[in-house]
């Protein structure tokens, strides 16, 4: 661990997913600036290896890079060990991973990628380094969803799109479930020094959906691109929220544009967030923390 007195995320350690590029690439390397030790993860390990190399140059201190594909529960967990074995403490968790797909794609576990991806793997990865979280103090764990949320609903009959798929409806059930996750888990860590809340980084300049995109993104995309977001302007929200001293207290809250917001109705109601964690448990096979209701 590298100790840089004088900034404010000095002798910390954080672990940031999908950080080969873009909003997660921009949030490590942001926190980086700010004293934080790094742990980066992503799915190529010369891209992990080349992102991890340009933040140390550019932000100091110590990063370590991580290879796995989080849409596999297996690389989830072996990830989760890794972490545990080589980091003595873990401050800040930021579930950063994401993607979209227009068509349905399965994971290795047979799961629809977006939900597993977007939604079953930060469920997995929080509850595998939780107790590390707790005993490290004055945790946070950061997850980004996405105002498409507002728009989403979880099918419970139709989890993984099987019967009606499309990327739109699958991506924002997926951001929806983030919201859901995070004010369940804010219930069930109340009372611990670990806080829990969700961002929107906003309409960023990446090359996100850019595999199989749909038609906004191919069509419309190329016109937005000038008035859209840079990744370090898009990170911004991550960061505060990962670093901020004065948000140590806050949790189960959403915020976007580095400020607390109201996230939609539905992402609130309580039966809706019992029940989804009881599903992801099992489609984890994860003893997760007790479901407070």
């Amino acid at each position: 661990m590298t100790v840089r007195p004088g900034l404010p995320m000095s002798g910390r350690t954080v672990v940031v997913t999908g950080a080969t590029g873009g909003i997660g690439k921009a949030t490590a390397l942001g926190l980086a600036l700010l004293g934080a030790n790094l742990a980066i993860t992503g799915r190529d390990i010369a891209r992990t290896d080349a992102a991890a190399r340009e933040i140390r140059e550019v932000g100091g201190g110590h990063v370590d890079a991580f290879v796995a594909d989080l849409s596999s529960q297996s690389e989830v967990r072996g990830l989760a060990g890794d972490l545990l074995q080589h980091l003595d403490r873990i401050d800040v968790l930021v579930n950063n991973v994401g993607g979209y797909w227009n068509t349905r794609h399965l994971t290795a576990n047979g799961l629809e990628r977006t939900f597993a991806l977007n939604h079953l793997a930060p469920f997995l990865l929080t509850g595998l380094l939780l107790d590390r979280l707790t005993q490290s103090g004055s945790a946070r764990i950061v997850t980004v969803s996405s105002n498409a949320h507002s728009t989403g609903v979880i099918d419970f009959d139709d989890l993984q799109g099987e019967h009606n798929y499309s990327g739109a409806k699958a991506y924002s059930q997926s951001k929806l479930a983030n919201l859901l996750f995070t004010h369940e888990l804010a219930r069930t860590l109340s009372g611990t020094s670990v806080t829990a809340n969700a961002v929107h980084p906003g309409l960023v300049r990446t090359g996100f959906g850019s595999a199989d995109p749909g038609n906004v993104q191919r069509l419309l995309v190329p016109f937005l691109r000038p008035f859209m977001m840079t990744p370090a302007q898009g990170a911004g929200t991550s960061i505060r929220v990962a670093s901020d001293h004065t948000l140590e207290q806050v949790t189960g809250a959403y915020f976007a544009r580095s400020k607390p917001k109201q996230s939609s109705k539905g992402s609130y109601d309580r039966g809706v967030a019992s029940r989804l964690w009881r599903v992801s448990a099992e489609l984890v096979s994860q003893t997760a923390p007790p479901v407070r209701t």
